[in-house]
């Protein structure tokens, strides 16, 4: 369907080498679009990348360092030969209680996971006004919508993240660049995993709690990437979509 082709498009997926971000990076790419792979670990993108296939580039980048990530989108888009979209879901965490974070702890994560995405979408702005419009898809989480006393950095840079897509889509609406929030459930990911280690009774809790009965997987949300960043969702902007299984809507 050519509501959700998107051929000719070409899309920068940061944190794309692993869990969800390499999840949506697939989806994008059997709906046609060029790929271009970003994290940290160059040989974890390269892998990837071939994963990926569709002629999908690996780019390594520190997102936390502002020229970087200016210089990866401005990379991405003179290799793609143009940027219609930026998937903005480089994360990390770090587990602890509140009074235990240091301050550099607390930096790591807000950086990672949300000034990053403020300026990989202030640098790709410009490519996509010459595309004529584009998307920009931002990755939250259930801790942008509910609050776990071990995620105090995590949960706020989230809650940001919500808050950004909505600022950056009344901004740009007018120039046909559509921004909205993917907000997923209890994935497994390496990042999960870990956190089913740290945090006991966890993993039976999540069961509990979501309707579908499961975790979900990377592929679960390759479906809402492509509609997001295809023509079906040129009307859809500011939103933050759950792909959680139900668990958002539990009492």
């Amino acid at each position: 369907m050519k509501l959700f082709d998107l051929q000719g498009k070409a899309a920068l997926v940061t944190g794309g080498n692993g869990g969800i971000g390499l999840g949506m990076a697939r989806g994008l790419a059997q709906a046609g679009a060029a790929v271009a792979i970003a994290g940290r670990d160059a040989k974890k993108n390269s892998a990837a990348a071939k994963e990926v296939g569709n002629g999908a580039i690996a780019l390594a980048c520190d997102l936390k360092n502002e020229q970087a990530t200016r210089k990866l989108v401005d990379q991405a888009a003179e290799r793609l030969g143009r940027l219609d979209i930026l998937v903005n879901n480089a994360g990390i965490n770090i587990r602890k209680q509140p009074q235990e974070y240091t301050l550099e702890e607390w930096r790591e994560v807000l950086d990672t996971n949300l000034t990053s995405a403020f300026v990989a979408s202030q640098a790709a702005y410009p490519h996509l006004l010459r595309a004529g419009g584009g998307k920009i898809v931002n990755i939250g989480s259930m801790m942008s919508i509910f609050g776990a006393a071990f995620v105090a950095p995590y949960g706020a840079s989230k809650g940001g993240i919500v808050q950004l897509t909505r600022a950056l889509a009344c901004a740009w609406a007018r120039d046909r660049i559509q921004v909205n929030a993917v907000l997923p459930g209890w994935i497994d990911t390496a990042m999960t995993r870990q956190a089913r280690k740290d945090v006991a009774g966890l993993h039976e809790r999540v069961l509990a709690r979501t309707p579908a009965g499961r975790w979900g997987e990377a592929g679960d949300l390759a479906g809402v990437a492509v509609f997001l960043c295809a023509s079906a969702s040129d009307f859809v902007t500011g939103t933050a979509i759950p792909v959680d299984g139900g668990y958002s809507v539990q009492g």
